[in-house]
């Protein structure tokens, strides 16, 4: 959770939120603080791809699992607070949106900000994972041995 932690960790926490976020509704938030603030492109969106890695079992040795493409981008506000982000797919408005949630949240609109977008996110996020794990939790199945009082 973003939340009650500081510096790096937190950033990382609202990265990561920002990047799983569904493309329309980030941009539906974003949209509820105004008109967005002026940027320069530092690296303009791109896409590409990276290698993703797998271990047998969590602990074996790592192998290649395959491809999975990327968007990348960095952007300066006239603040002079960088935003970056890196999301799946090929969403360059999901990392410009990204992005500029990222520099964001290191200026002084932080609050606001966190209020209005990264909050909302984090909820609908935790309601999702609530709901998938109802889901799974209506399909356990209980064993139990019945003792027959027969020696």
């Amino acid at each position: 959770m973003v939340d009650g932690t500081t510096g790096i960790e937190a950033r990382k926490g609202w990265m990561g939120l920002l990047a799983r976020a569904r493309p329309a509704r980030l941009a539906e938030l974003l949209d509820t603080l105004g008109e967005r603030p002026a940027h320069a492109w530092l690296r303009a969106p791109e896409v590409g791809g990276v290698m993703v890695r797998g271990r047998m079992g969590g602990t074996g040795a790592p192998f290649n699992l395959g491809e999975m493409t990327v968007t990348r981008c960095s952007l300066r506000l006239d603040g002079g607070e960088v935003g970056h982000a890196h999301v799946q797919g090929r969403g360059k408005a999901h990392a410009r949106d990204a992005a500029m949630v990222d520099a964001l949240m290191q200026g002084s609109r932080a609050s606001q900000v966190r209020a209005a977008v990264i909050g909302p996110l984090e909820a609908e996020e935790d309601a999702r994972r609530q709901a998938r794990a109802a889901r799974a939790a209506s399909t356990k199945v209980d064993f139990f041995t019945m003792v027959r009082g027969e020696d």
